[in-house]
């Protein structure tokens, strides 16, 4: 008899594991779209603008202004170290980057590998499965975690050139992990102390960020701004 008990509750157990793994990636996104505005909101995004100060120990800190225009895939990042600034920029088919030299700034095309990366960055830094089907990734769904004594949703979305495995909190449904790799780097960044904008949706304000080769971790402060009005000179090369 015990033993016949054992067996069930080990056959319940294996069925409570496999109905876990059985939640649609799509459902985990849809309850995150829930918990930070809405999808409806979501949808309406066509540019942000992001505001990031970034830190870490024996390391000069600095900040990243960041604009994206989402319709016309177009990204532009400006690091400011030491009071110098590198400003990145991606326009449709084309990106460079302006590097200070005394008094003037001195142009150069970014390589293919590099603009790749920018154009997943516009994606990366708000939600990297915002319409990811159109943009060919994938999303399966791993299964139910503990993660720092939580349980998380994990899901893994693969495409091109990258792969990121995602964990949302189960009952907030907020993403709280991200890990992303790319060109053999692995980057693991924890979210944390989401704050509502002005546009409506909620934004992960604290990251820790850190990857497999400085091994350092960083943190940054962000604040975000959405569909306010694209400077169009900053996309001038």
């Amino acid at each position: 008899m015990k033993n016949t008990l054992r067996i069930l509750a080990a056959l319940l157990l294996i069925n409570t594991a496999s109905f876990a793994q059985k939640i649609p990636a799509d459902s985990v996104f849809a309850n995150f779209y829930k918990a930070t505005g809405g999808k409806a909101l979501w949808d309406g995004v066509k540019s942000y603008s992001l505001k990031r100060s970034y830190s870490a120990a024996a390391a000069a800190p600095y900040d990243a202004n960041i604009t994206v225009s989402l319709p016309d895939q177009s990204i532009h990042k400006s690091k400011t170290i030491m009071k110098r600034s590198f400003v990145y920029t991606v326009k449709g088919n084309e990106g460079w980057i302006k590097v200070p030299i005394g008094q003037r700034m001195d142009v150069k095309d970014l390589s293919q590998a590099e603009q790749q990366n920018m154009r997943l960055e516009m994606y990366d830094i708000l939600a990297p499965f915002i319409n990811y089907k159109n943009r060919g990734l994938i999303a399966t769904t791993v299964g139910t975690e503990t993660l720092n004594g939580v349980q998380v949703n994990h899901v893994e979305l693969q495409g091109k050139g990258a792969k990121y495995n995602l964990y949302f909190d189960a009952k907030s449904g907020l993403l709280v992990r991200q890990r992303e790799t790319q060109a053999g780097v692995e980057t693991t960044t924890d979210m944390s102390d989401y704050v509502k904008s002005a546009y409506g949706i909620s934004f992960p304000s604290k990251l820790v960020e850190i990857n497999s080769v400085d091994k350092k971790p960083v943190t940054i402060k962000s604040a975000v701004t959405v569909n306010a009005p694209v400077n169009v000179e900053l996309f001038k090369r």
